[in-house]
């Protein structure tokens, strides 16, 4: 299919379950379709499709990805937002690379751009169990993604800063998997450790009291090949937070660590609210975590804690 122009598509959508709702609009302009085959696309490399976006971009565009296994490193600049980055079933549109050592260079995909959705693909970072190896980099003002599946095992998701949405997303990996300092609200995520021993789900970096920022899980999933906690303290004042999530054996009963630095004891924020399964059992959980009334949990539960009423898409 080749390039419309002049098509709309307006996707209003109500925030339901979350309590809030979204006056998020998008009406797309342009949509791009990405084949490998070169058969039924316009491109047959995902980044060439991202590069035919303008610089400054200030209309909607919509790039579909057919089925495929996609071998390319992908960066979406600051200078093109407002694109929708979209496949069929993420089982079947996979985006993967090979590369580690550096978080900052070694992710397959990197976001730069605000007002970014991901949907329906797979995200992979296939350089395995030696180094840091980053499968997805967001670096955006606002980015969502959705039913997306985000592969790892050292610094998986490395969601650095800015705000972002995360729905019915797949992340697994076994090391500090879930990293950054953003403002991120992961609701019905599959968490699932590949750890073999003591593994992080989340490193957090909030560094300040006067910082926004931190990540949110609302009624996920953990699951794990054998044992880790929930988080440790990239920053001294690492913010994290479940809510109404199952926690399968794979957590360990202490639930979080402190990474050597007993000083976080009275600055990292960590909460859990009506948390269940064989892994939430708080008898043995450290005495420097929360367990949350509803009064404490009800500011994390809802999309106010990222002040998008007017941008998330769910």
């Amino acid at each position: 299919m080749g390039i419309i122009h002049g098509y709309l598509l307006m996707l209003v959508v109500a925030m339901g379950s979350m309590a809030t709702t979204c006056n998020a609009e998008r009406v797309w302009k342009r949509i791009i379709t990405v084949d490998q085959s070169g058969k039924k696309g316009n491109y047959v490399k995902i980044q060439d499709a991202i590069d035919a976006v303008p610089s400054n971009n200030v209309h909607p565009v919509f790039i579909r990805v057919e089925p495929g296994i996609y071998k390319e490193k992908i960066h979406v600049p600051e200078n093109k937002p407002l694109i929708t980055l979209s496949g069929r079933n993420a089982n079947t549109t996979v985006i993967t690379w090979n590369d580690g050592g550096d978080i900052f260079k070694s992710p397959t995909l990197t976001v730069f751009a605000s007002d970014f959705v991901g949907r329906y693909l797979t995200i992979q970072n296939t350089y395995g169990t030696t180094d840091k190896a980053v499968a997805l980099r967001v670096t955006s003002e606002k980015a969502m993604f959705y039913a997306c599946r985000i592969i790892s095992y050292q610094d998986t998701l490395l969601d650095e800063s800015g705000r972002h949405f995360y729905n019915n997303c797949y992340i697994e990996g076994a090391t500090d998997f879930i990293f950054g300092n953003a403002a991120s609200l992961f609701k019905q995520c599959h968490l699932r450790s590949t750890s073999e021993d003591n593994g992080a789900i989340t490193a957090q970096r909030r560094t300040s009291e006067e910082e926004n920022t931190g990540f949110y899980f609302v009624r996920c999933k953990i699951t794990g090949v054998k044992r880790c906690v929930l988080g440790r303290p990239w920053g001294p004042y690492s913010r994290v937070v479940f809510s109404q999530t199952y926690m399968s054996s794979a957590v360990l009963p202490q639930g979080w660590d402190d990474w050597g630095k007993s000083s976080t004891h009275r600055t990292a924020y960590y909460g859990e609210y009506k948390c269940f399964g064989p892994g939430a059992k708080r008898t043995h959980r450290v005495g420097w975590s929360l367990s949350l009334s509803i009064q404490q949990a009800s500011p994390y539960l809802t999309m106010n804690i990222m002040d998008a009423n007017n941008w998330v898409m769910s």
